[in-house]
C-alpha cells in the first residue's frame, strides 16, 4: 500500500482543514465573533492572518478593509469567492508580504499553536501593525485542570486527533511570550465554565487576547 505525504505545508494545512468538512465551521464562531467585533469597531485596516475561508472575518468586516492572510491557497479563494475580501497568500514562518505600520488590526484567531516558529510571527505582527494597534485573536491552552489529568492518565496533551498543534502555553506563559513584543491589555477566558473567570490558570482552556502596539 503508498502513502501520500504532502510536499509542502500549503497541502498539509489544506489535507487538515478539509478533514471533518473543517472550511465553513469555526470554533466558538458566535461568542469570538460578538467579542472580536466590540475590539474592533470600524474604520480600521485589518489584516486576518490564519483567516482561512473567512468563516469568522466575515463577522468583522463591515465597515472596515480587511486582508485574510493564509498559506491555504483552496481556502483563501472560497473566502474571495464568498465575502469578496482581499486575499494574499503568506507563510507565517517568514517575513510577511506587507508593509511596516499597515495595519490597525491584525487578527491571530486559533493559529498560534500551530505555528513552529511563533517568534518570527510575533515579530512580524509588531513590525505591520501601527503604531498604537492592536492584535487580537484567541488561542487554546495547556496545562490546565483537565490536560493535567490527561497526562496523569498517560495520555497526551489535546487527545484531539490534531496533528498540526504544535505551541503548548500556560495561562502565564502566553502572557509573558506576548509581553516581549507587544502590550498585553487583555486576556478573556472563552472555554472552561464560570471557574475559568475566577481561576483562570487552572481552568482556562481556551482564551482570546487583545495586545497594543506602543503609539
Amino acid at each position: 500500500m503508498s502513502i501520500s505525504h504532502p510536499a509542502n505545508l500549503s497541502e498539509v494545512y489544506a489535507q487538515h482543514h478539509a478533514t471533518g468538512e473543517r472550511l465553513g465551521k469555526s470554533f466558538m464562531e458566535d461568542t469570538r465573533a460578538v467579542l472580536f467585533r466590540n475590539w474592533i469597531g470600524e474604520e480600521k485596516t485589518i489584516l486576518d492572518l490564519g483567516g482561512r475561508d473567512g468563516t469568522l472575518t466575515r463577522h468583522f468586516m463591515s465597515g472596515n478593509q480587511v486582508v485574510i492572510g493564509d498559506i491555504d491557497v483552496g481556502a483563501l479563494a472560497s473566502a474571495r469567492e464568498n465575502y469578496g475580501v482581499d486575499i494574499a497568500e503568506v507563510d507565517l514562518n517568514a517575513r510577511l508580504p506587507f508593509e511596516d505600520n499597515s495595519y490597525d488590526i491584525v487578527v491571530l484567531a486559533e493559529v498560534l499553536e500551530h505555528l513552529p516558529y511563533p517568534q518570527i510571527t510575533l515579530a512580524e505582527i509588531q513590525r505591520v501593525l501601527k503604531p498604537g494597534g492592536f492584535l487580537i485573536g484567541s488561542i487554546p491552552l495547556a496545562y490546565h485542570i483537565k490536560d493535567r489529568w490527561q497526562v496523569l492518565r498517560g495520555r497526551k496533551l489535546w487527545v484531539d486527533g490534531d496533528p498540526t498543534h504544535v505551541q503548548f502555553f500556560k495561562h502565564d506563559e502566553l502572557i509573558d511570550f506576548f509581553n516581549n513584543f507587544l502590550a498585553v491589555e487583555d486576556v478573556v477566558p472563552l472555554k472552561g465554565g464560570r471557574k475559568a473567570h475566577w481561576f483562570p490558570k487552572l481552568f482556562a482552556r481556551d482564551v482570546a487576547f487583545r495586545c497594543r502596539k506602543a503609539a
